[in-house]
Order: C-alpha cells, then sequence, then structure tokens
C-alpha cells in the first residue's frame, strides 16, 4: 500500500489551520518547496492533502464526482445559497446544468456586451476631469451594476439599490471553510438572517415576471422559462438560490481581478505601451466596443489572461476523498480533504517561463504557454465543471480595461498593494489610483 503523502510541519493542536487562514498561498508555498507537489496539512483534526502542478490537477478534475466529491466540501455555500451549482448533489447538479449554462451561450453576448458598455461608460462619465479613486472599491461597485443589470435587468439595478448589496456583503462575511456552517455563530446567524430578506426580495420579482414573460430578456427570465429534461418548471426558491449564487459569484472574483489587471498594466510600462498602441488603432476615442473589435484586443485579453494566472480569485479548489485515490506515489484516505491551488501551481518555473515575472505575451501565438497542457491554468477551475461564467467575466474584464485606458491617462499612487486573500476571492488591498481624461 503506498504511503500518505508526507506531513506539513505544523503548530499543536491546530495544526496548519492558522496559517492556512492568515496566508494560504504562502503555507502551500512552503509545503511545494519542503517536500514537493504532492504534500498534506492538517486544519486541527482535519487531515487534507494539496496537489500541485497539471498532472495532479487532471486527476483532481476527473476524479470528481467519483472518488472526489465537490458539493460535500462547498457546505459553507449551501448554506448560503441552497443546494445549487456544484454545491448541490451530483443528480441535482446535473440536473440544473443545462439551464445554468444557457445564459451563456455564445449569442447571448452580444446583449451582455451592450449593458457591459452602458454600465462603464456610465462610470466613466461619472469620473471628473481629473482626480483619484480607490480601486478596489470603485470596480466592486461597476461589477455589481453590470451582475445586476445583466442578469437581472435595469429596472432591478435601478431600484434595488446599496440594501441589496450591503446584505450581499454580510453574506461574504460569513465565508468559512473550516467552521461547520450550521454553528450558532454570531457571523453565521447574520448570514442567515441576510439571506431571508434577500429571498424576500427576490420573491414578488419572480412572480412579476411569471405573469409577464414577454416584458424581460434577460439572465432572471431565461431561468424563469427554463424547463428540466422532464418538462417541469424550475421553481422559484431553486431560481432564487441560483440567481444569488451567480450574482456573488459575478462580483465576488471578478472585481478582484480586474483590479489586479489594471494594477499590473500601470506597474509594467512597456507592455501598458502595447495596450496603449492597440486601443489607438482597434478603439480609438469615441468608439463602442462591439464583438469585432472585442476580438481585436489581443494584448488586453492577455493581460487579463496574465492577470488570471499570476492572482486568480478561486486561488484554490476543494474536495472530499469519497474512497481511497492514488496519485503520484502516495494514497490519500477516504474523508480527507484534497485541495489544487492555482495561486502556487501557475507559478511554476517547469511550465511558465519566468513564472514570478509580469509577460502577458506568453499566451501569444507561438508560445501559448497556457496550452502545454489542458490544466496548467485552473483559475477558472477545470473539466466538466469549468466555470460557466468564464468567457462573460473574461469580457467584462477586457471591456473595463480598454475604456478606462481609452479614455483615461492613469498614475499608480499605490505602487505595490499587497494582496488581501480572507476566506473569498482575493483582491488587491486598498490602491489608489490618479486619472487625467484625455484631451484636457
Amino acid at each position: 500500500m503506498k504511503p500518505t503523502p508526507p506531513l506539513l510541519s505544523g503548530a499543536p493542536l491546530v495544526g496548519n489551520a492558522l496559517e492556512f487562514q492568515k496566508d494560504r498561498q504562502g503555507l502551500f508555498r512552503r509545503g511545494l518547496d519542503t517536500l514537493g507537489p504532492v504534500f498534506s496539512i492538517r486544519l486541527a483534526n482535519k487531515p487534507a492533502a494539496v496537489l500541485i502542478g497539471p498532472e495532479y490537477h487532471q486527476t483532481f478534475f476527473m476524479e470528481t464526482d467519483k472518488k472526489l466529491s465537490m458539493h460535500k466540501t462547498y457546505q459553507f455555500l449551501t448554506a448560503m445559497f441552497g443546494q445549487v451549482a456544484f454545491a448541490a448533489p451530483p443528480e441535482v447538479y446535473n440536473e440544473q446544468r443545462p439551464i445554468l449554462h444557457s445564459p451563456f451561450k455564445h449569442e447571448k453576448m452580444v446583449n451582455y456586451i451592450k449593458v457591459m458598455q452602458l454600465e462603464i461608460q456610465q462610470w466613466l462619465d461619472s469620473l471628473g476631469e481629473q482626480g483619484e479613486f480607490e480601486l478596489t472599491c470603485a470596480m466592486n461597485t461597476l461589477v455589481q451594476n453590470v451582475a445586476a443589470h445583466a442578469l437581472m435587468g435595469k429596472a432591478f439595478r435601478d431600484q434595488m439599490g446599496r440594501e441589496f448589496w450591503d446584505l450581499y456583503l454580510v453574506l461574504g462575511a460569513s465565508l468559512d471553510p473550516l467552521m461547520p456552517p450550521n454553528l450558532p455563530l454570531p457571523k453565521f446567524m447574520r448570514r442567515d438572517r441576510a439571506k431571508e430578506k434577500l429571498r424576500t426580495m427576490l420573491r414578488p420579482i419572480l412572480a412579476e415576471r411569471r405573469l409577464h414573460p414577454e416584458n424581460y430578456d434577460d439572465f432572471l427570465q431565461d431561468f424563469v422559462n427554463a424547463r428540466y429534461k422532464d418538462g417541469r418548471p424550475m421553481e422559484d426558491e431553486t431560481i432564487i438560490s441560483l440567481i444569488l449564487g451567480l450574482m456573488f459569484a459575478g462580483h465576488e472574483t471578478t472585481s478582484g481581478q480586474v483590479s489586479w489587471t489594471i494594477i499590473q498594466l500601470l506597474q509594467n510600462p512597456i507592455y501598458l505601451g502595447l495596450v496603449k498602441q492597440e486601443l489607438a488603432g482597434c478603439l480609438p476615442r469615441g468608439t463602442a466596443i462591439d464583438t469585432g473589435i472585442l476580438a481585436s484586443l489581443d494584448h488586453v485579453l492577455w493581460a487579463v489572461d496574465e492577470t488570471t494566472r499570476m492572482h486568480p480569485s478561486a486561488d484554490m479548489l476543494i474536495r472530499l476523498a469519497e474512497e481511497d485515490i492514488e496519485v503520484g506515489d502516495y494514497r490519500i484516505p477516504k474523508g480527507w480533504v484534497v485541495f489544487v491551488t492555482a495561486g502556487t501551481a501557475q507559478r511554476l518555473p517547469e511550465w511558465f517561463a519566468g513564472p514570478d515575472g509580469y509577460d502577458p505575451q506568453r499566451f501569444a501565438p507561438g508560445r501559448e504557454e497556457d496550452r502545454q497542457h489542458r490544466f496548467a491554468i485552473i483559475g477558472f477551475g477545470g473539466g466538466v465543471h469549468k466555470c460557466a461564467g468564464m468567457n462573460f467575466a473574461n469580457t467584462e474584464m477586457t471591456m473595463i480595461t480598454a475604456l478606462l485606458l481609452q479614455q483615461f491617462d492613469l498614475e499608480l499612487a499605490t505602487k505595490d498593494p499587497g494582496t488581501n486573500y480572507g476566506m473569498g476571492a482575493s483582491r488587491p488591498e486598498k490602491t489608489v489610483i490618479k486619472y487625467r481624461r484625455k484631451g484636457t
């Protein structure tokens, strides 16, 4: 019988739990450097294996829903949203998947691009001729507005106001993959109250949608109109859970990554010059973005891809071993938690040249380092459960970056912002941007 992965040193009783909460990427890096690409950690009384590298990622994703369970490790998300998407058992998720993926089909993107253009331009027009803004806060609000408008329609985006998103902040503050999610802790009780308030706000909207479906054309109406394979309509409570989960994912992860995209461009003036040259040719001032222009913005898209590599919002993914599973030279016993970590694996020198350096052209034709292995880049997951909204998110990040640089000259006042990992999506710490509108 193969041995279990070597154990990374930790503190008495709690093991690696405190280090995991404070700096999980530092913990994973220490394990890789001292023990190799497969090792184990202990989170209090929970043993966990960490797998780093595309060949191990392949096992992780290919064994999901077989020897590895996904939904049992995301009970903290089930407590927030209910049994939907990957937080639901496989049989429930498989029933929902065609409906969940339908709003993200290619033909839908034309309308979403118009929504994104409208919301981004509205924010840009609200800026003065020159001044400062705090990037992470500005991007969070902008991405929230895009998510609300695209998913729920303009009327919802205009009417809901801050109360809706303030309740989301309460949900986000409850994220905790280590603690049982139903403990009588204050943050979990606040989560449950916020969840019920959000559901109460959405129920009359669904009732109106069912009475007058002809008046709407957006994500929400797609779900209202949807049918399972057996012809049943999707239940209202399931629709509400899907919407809450999608809106959370749609702003929680994207706002951090687009912030890093802008920061890294401003930190790298040579590549920023290539982006500005591309925008001058493809997107001169006064031009709106359409699908054709979007497809021509290679340097902007590569910048987005490089940020996904260097600063993935979903910097780790989790599974539970339902039975013993062999990975390389080791055996992961039944009942162990299993992690893969994009934040560490996407900086492996055997897969990425100069992995700690900013080099968006690694994605350009002729290099295409991301295509060396199907699971070299896992910032949006992998396999059949790869993020349904990946193209939506990449389009949104590309458009925000392009339109901001089309219309403004920017300076990074906070020269070297750190990373705030927390328990949810990672994002930059407070970052101040100085701006001047072009032509002034």
